[in-house]
């Protein structure tokens, strides 16, 4: 049993109670960040009028930080949302086993932040939705937009479960603490501030979380490199645990294709996150939503700097001189843990512990947030409960917030390649998602009903037919240049398969567009054979009349009153005469589109 480093315990209870208060008195200091010191003494139908005037609820104020998020608090939350635990942690172990050219994840999710500022932040804050799957609801209808909660959902439990079980790697070898308890210690203490402040919480415990996360890794760095057992100046060719090794690498000419698949699926399988766009859609308008966002990507590059010099150093240090063993392949993850507690001084290594500590939380309390606001809104009120009062919502997204912590939490203590099944659902967010968000945002013109249903009903078949290393089955479909497995272990495609699957997704959904409309117009796909009621105008509209016309939810509870000239009638803030939103086909308060007879 490993000796429980008391000291070291002491200072990680103190840090998690600066991040708890930090975060249950959130809201207040934002407000002081945005010049609102007079907001907290407002009346509570002053605030609810402020929230209308926005077409905000209380659940959506919650969801969204009353769309309030400025550039210092913005730029900082956007950041800490990716640099997690496994970011870290990954980009240390990625350098070491392969060389810097195969740490892809960091840099190409770096580049994912920057295109989706530049192609997707303004129309999606223009539009004024609440989350993701808003437009995919609008666009395909209720229960069928919902059906793309499934792979947004594994793919952020998934990545909560990596990085908390990430976390509990680094805090067994620095503190000697039971991986398990610091996992539920972590997502317990991340979860209490996020029930009660939601948004506002996770935003502002980001800024000082980030800031960690920079000061600690930096601060370590010339101590590790300054310790007797790391040769300096840093080698680039060497020769480590018996393997002559590049610390830049090589991408052979065999390679090149998997190399080319993997980053592409991470630049656009990074963009259509909850965790992401929930920062896009809490920003005060669309410019700064697209600021953000370019200036996140550019955070997201800096902070993988100093992880990737720690794997740098673990390449050049002498283990057996400092831990009596050499490392084998199972210790490249522990790379970051085990430079801040073997080649740095006490106090630095708790500095440092403190930012691995904090890259978790930062990222634990956005992906369990943006899942469950999804969920909340998406299928409790939208498929199975439409006459959900704003308190219904507000109790419904808290009871789901504890519900998804310990999902990721129990997925964190027992599974133990979760990193892997992490990387399954960021495939899957590639092939089956990014392809209909880009449609529905760009060009919803060129797709229907009937064209995302066999789209992605293929695509998902043709992603299961390719096979799967980390599930342990082989490939039905073999692409050329498979490479066939040896002593029992199954094979894997260099093909760039991904890609394949989800330019076949693209191809496919737009080709049974045309042919379903051709069909509409030539009268074979009459309105009894219209089974997803595409061409059923009446149909089409109501199913997605609360998402177009009416509020997000109906706010029963917040009073009808006049004040300062603002008028709140049937839910919306009507002020000088102007109403905030609009009908006829375009959405009020939240809108969620247009409507032209399609949904």
């Amino acid at each position: 049993m490993v000796e429980i480093n008391v000291p070291g315990l002491a200072g990680l209870i103190v840090f998690y109670f600066l991040i708890l208060f930090a975060g249950l008195f959130s809201k207040k200091f934002m407000q002081l960040l945005n010049g609102r010191k007079g907001a907290a003494k407002k009346t509570q139908v002053q605030t609810e009028t402020s929230q209308l005037e926005k077409g905000l609820s209380d659940t959506d104020d919650l969801m969204l930080a009353g769309r309030d998020i400025n550039y210092f608090v913005g730029i900082f939350t956007m950041t800490a949302t990716w640099v997690g635990g496994g970011y870290i942690n990954g980009a240390a172990e990625a350098t070491i086993k392969d060389g810097i050219l195969w740490c892809q994840a960091p840099f190409c999710y770096a580049i994912a932040l920057i295109c989706g500022g530049l192609f997707f932040a303004k129309k999606m804050r223009d539009m004024k939705y609440v989350t993701m799957l808003d437009p995919l609801q609008n666009k395909y209808g209720k229960e069928l937009g919902a059906l793309f909660y499934i792979p947004a959902f594994s793919g952020e439990i998934l990545w909560s479960a990596a990085i908390l079980a990430a976390l509990g790697t680094s805090l067994q070898v620095i503190c000697g603490i039971p991986e398990s308890t610091s996992i539920m210690a972590s997502a317990g203490f991340a979860m209490i501030y996020t029930l009660f402040g939601g948004l506002y919480s996770v935003a502002f415990t980001d800024v000082f979380q980030l800031i960690c996360i920079f000061v600690g890794l930096i601060l370590a760095l010339p101590f590790m490199t300054s310790h007797d057992n790391v040769t300096t100046p840093l080698q680039d060719k060497l020769t480590f645990n018996g393997e002559e090794k590049s610390v830049f690498g090589t991408i052979k000419s065999e390679d090149a294709a998997y190399w080319v698949d993997h980053a592409v699926m991470m630049m656009c399988g990074g963009i259509p996150w909850q965790a992401y766009f929930q920062r896009v859609l809490s920003s005060k308008n669309a410019s700064v939503a697209r600021t953000l966002s370019v200036f996140a990507g550019f955070g997201c590059f800096c902070a993988a700097i100093p992880a990737v010099v720690v794997g740098v150093i673990t390449l050049n240090t002498d283990w057996k001189a400092v831990i009596g063993h050499e490392l084998t392949a199972g210790d490249y993850k522990l790379a970051v843990p085990l430079c801040l507690n073997s080649l740095c001084p006490p106090a630095v290594t708790f500095i440092g512990l403190g930012a691995v500590s904090a890259a978790v939380m930062s990222s634990t309390d956005s992906s369990i947030l943006g899942v469950s606001c999804m969920f909340t809104r998406n299928v409790f009120q939208k498929v199975f409960y439409p006459k959900a009062t704003d308190k219904h919502m507000l109790w419904a997204l808290r009871g789901t917030i504890f519900f998804n912590t310990c999902v990721a939490m129990i997925i964190a203590i027992t599974v133990k390649s979760v990193y892997g099944l992490y990387l399954i659902c960021s495939d899957l967010v590639f092939v089956l998602l990014f392809p209909h968000l880009l449609l529905v945002i760009h060009y919803p013109h060129l797709i229907n009903r009937y064209g995302m249903v066999f789209g992605f009903s293929i695509a998902f078949l043709l992603r299961a037919l390719s096979g799967e290393p980390v599930l342990k089955y082989d490939a039905v479909i073999k692409f050329p240049g498979y490479a066939e497995g040896e002593n029992g272990e199954v094979g894997h495609q260099k093909f760039p398969f991904r890609m394949v699957c989800m330019l076949m997704h693209l191809l496919i959904g737009l080709g049974v567009t045309q042919l379903s409309n051709y069909l509409h117009r030539e009268g074979y796909l009459t309105e009894k054979l219209d089974v997803l009621k595409e061409y059923c105008n009446e149909s089409n509209s109501d199913n997605n009349k609360d998402l177009v016309i009416e509020n997000s939810y109906p706010i029963t509870e917040l009073k009808k009153e006049a004040t300062n000239g603002v008028a709140i009638t049937n839910g919306v803030a009507i002020t000088n005469g102007s109403a905030n939103g609009q009908t006829n086909g375009e959405m009020n308060g939240h809108g969620n589109g247009h409507t032209n007879g399609h949904c």
